[in-house]
Parts: structure tokens; C-alpha cells; sequence
């Protein structure tokens, strides 16, 4: 396997519809009119995966009244996904992409670096997707400590 394909400002936001945390089912084209931070993260309930969602969770009213809506993706199973939400109190979807497409899709699934060995594996990605589907930001490797808090300077919301 090489490095996937990575998306790019101006590219369309792959399509997807995933089984949600709630046993929901979640479109992208659900949220079409409104900004959407999509995030990809390895696993639930591991230490830099819940710090992650705490600080996006922390920071949802900001987010929202600016005009985002947050949505987590992993390769979790939808049952592991709604104990995240529970133990965590996530108050934002989560979705669940078992078979990794999606994240496959938007360049986040794929060989990356970890403790020195190339493995294979969910690339921690953010994704700004504009009200028309369309990218406006892929950031890839990103930090689980300190990365909502330099999103949020970067979009200019602090």
C-alpha cells in the first residue's frame, strides 16, 4: 500500500452515508448548506482519540453558532461509537466507516508514520467542507492535543 491520495481546497467533499452512534444513518448530503468539520481519528476510547473529541465537544457551541457542524469518523463499530458517546458525553455525531472507504476517500486512510515503522492505519485528519460540499481545508497529521484550539485560530473564531 502507498500513501493515499490526498484532497485539496476546491476539491468535492467525497460523498458518504454512514450508520451514526445512535444507530442513525448520516449523509453528508444531510448537512449540504452548512459548513461541516469532519474529522477522522484512529479509535474511540483511546487517550489522544478522547482528548480529541472532548475539545471538539468543548467547543461545539462556538463552532455551531459560527456556522459548523462537527462530525467524528472512525472505523469503529456503531456499538463502540455510542459507548464514546456515553462515557465522553460526545454531543456530536459520530460515524461509523468499518470497511475504511470513506476515509480511504478523503486521503485518510492509508501508510503513515507511527513510533518510527510505517504501518497502515486511520491518518488523524481534519476536513472544513463549505455549505456546497466542497473542501476548504484538508489538514493532515494532526496533533490530538492543541489541534481544535489552532483549527479554531485558523478559521479566525479566537
Amino acid at each position: 500500500m502507498t500513501a493515499p491520495d490526498r484532497l485539496s481546497p476546491g476539491d468535492p467533499a467525497p460523498e458518504f452515508t454512514l450508520a451514526t452512534d445512535t444507530a442513525d444513518q448520516l449523509s453528508l448530503t444531510d448537512l449540504r448548506g452548512r459548513r461541516v468539520i469532519l474529522y477522522a481519528y484512529p479509535a474511540a476510547m483511546t487517550p489522544g482519540c478522547t482528548k480529541q473529541a472532548c475539545d471538539f465537544r468543548d467547543s461545539l457551541a462556538s463552532l455551531q453558532a459560527a456556522g459548523y457542524e462537527v462530525v467524528g469518523i472512525s472505523p469503529d463499530k456503531p456499538e463502540k461509537l455510542a459507548k464514546f458517546r456515553e462515557r465522553d458525553a460526545i454531543t456530536f455525531p459520530l460515524v461509523s466507516d468499518e470497511d475504511r472507504s470513506v476515509l480511504t476517500a478523503y486521503g485518510a486512510y492509508g501508510e503513515k508514520q507511527s513510533y518510527g515503522k510505517t504501518v497502515t492505519g486511520v491518518i488523524r485528519s481534519t476536513f472544513v467542507i463549505d455549505a456546497d460540499g466542497k473542501i476548504e481545508r484538508a489538514l493532515y497529521n494532526v496533533k490530538a492535543t492543541g489541534h481544535v484550539a489552532k483549527l479554531r485560530r485558523d478559521l479566525g473564531l479566537d
